[in-house]
Parts: structure tokens; sequence; C-alpha cells
């Protein structure tokens, strides 16, 4: 079954970003970011979906929309957003149709952020894990070129002693999350 065919919010299936066209009725009008190509992008690899399909809050207030409400956070921090407060600034104008996607409040962002757990990761990887697959398909892998993937730790401190999963010290004596992260090199690269 189609998640988005239940999803009171969702755009017509005639409905595309790629038609969209930016013009501005006053010259003293600046964009606060560039959201269209990365709007139009996750349209076409599906992230939305992705985010209904496989991330399951249980029986937690933000379970709802749960698509819109990830899309809503993502394109605040691509416009600069470092609050849930920022979030309010896609409310504005006609964003929501520019975006493609429902536009939450802060409020019930923050409900929604809150009803993760530390179990809600692996929700969150497979949705990463099928976006690349996606991308890949769609062109964006390296072709016929080599890749080399440089694996390699860091660690981001907390100070909260009841946050699940980093209460415990770390190797470094730091109280904190211990993330493993990755980065592709296309070509020639001497790893290290």
């Amino acid at each position: 079954m189609d998640p988005e065919s239940e999803d009171t919010f969702s755009m017509s299936s005639s409905h595309s970003l790629d038609a969209i066209e930016v013009t501005f009725d006053d010259e003293r009008l600046v964009a606060d970011a560039g959201l269209i190509q990365p709007a139009t992008l996750a349209q076409h690899l599906g992230l939305r979906a992705l985010f209904d399909t496989h991330v399951d809050l249980g029986d937690a207030a933000g379970r709802a929309n749960v698509g819109h409400k990830a899309m809503t956070v993502i394109h605040s921090a691509l416009a600069g957003g470092d609050s849930i407060d920022d979030c309010d600034a896609l409310r504005a104008g006609s964003t929501q149709a520019v975006l493609g996607h429902a536009v939450l409040a802060p409020s019930t962002l923050g409900t929604f952020l809150r009803s993760f757990t530390w179990g809600h990761a692996r929700q969150l990887d497979r949705v990463s894990a099928e976006l690349m697959a996606r991308a890949w398909q769609a062109g964006a892998g390296p072709g016929d070129t080599p890749v080399t993937i440089d694996i390699y730790s860091s660690i981001h401190e907390t100070y909260g002693l009841a946050k699940q999963g980093g209460a415990k010290f770390t190797h470094t004596k730091v109280r904190g999350y211990h993330p493993l992260r990755r980065s592709p090199h296309n070509g020639c690269y001497a790893a290290r």
C-alpha cells in the first residue's frame, strides 16, 4: 500500500516541483536559501515516503505524519535553522507549495523529535541506506570508477546523565556518543 495515498497532506500525482518557477515581486526580497533544488531531489528520490514507510514511532505522541515532520526539520536545517523555533520560518508565504510537503509548527516538531528513542536509530539508518541506493540508481554513484570508503570514529560530548546511549564515558574519558562516520573518495585515494 502506498503511504502517500492515505496521507491528508499529499500532493496530487500531477504536482511536481520540476515545474516551479521562482520570481520576486519586490526588489528588496532575498531568498533565505536555495531550497527548491534539495526539495526537488527529495521528491524524485521519494524521501518523505521513505520516512513514512520505515519510521514507526509506535504509540508516541508525535507518531503521525512522520514524513512531513522529518522533511520540515531537514529543510529548516538546510535553510540555516539551528533550533526548533527556526522551523517556523518555513511557514511563511507559499513555502509549503515550494517544498512539496506540509510544513509543521515548531511545537508539533518538538513533540515529534521527543518521540524518538535510541532504538529508532536503526529505522533512520534504513531510511539513509534506501535513500543512498535510490540516489546511486539515479546516477549519483561512481559508475565504473573505484571508490574507497574511509571509516573513522568521532565523539560527540553530551552533558545529560539520562540521555539514552550517551550516559557512559567513552575511551577518551568523555561522556557522550561515539558514532562511526564514513566518507567516499573517488579515483586515486591513498588509504590511511
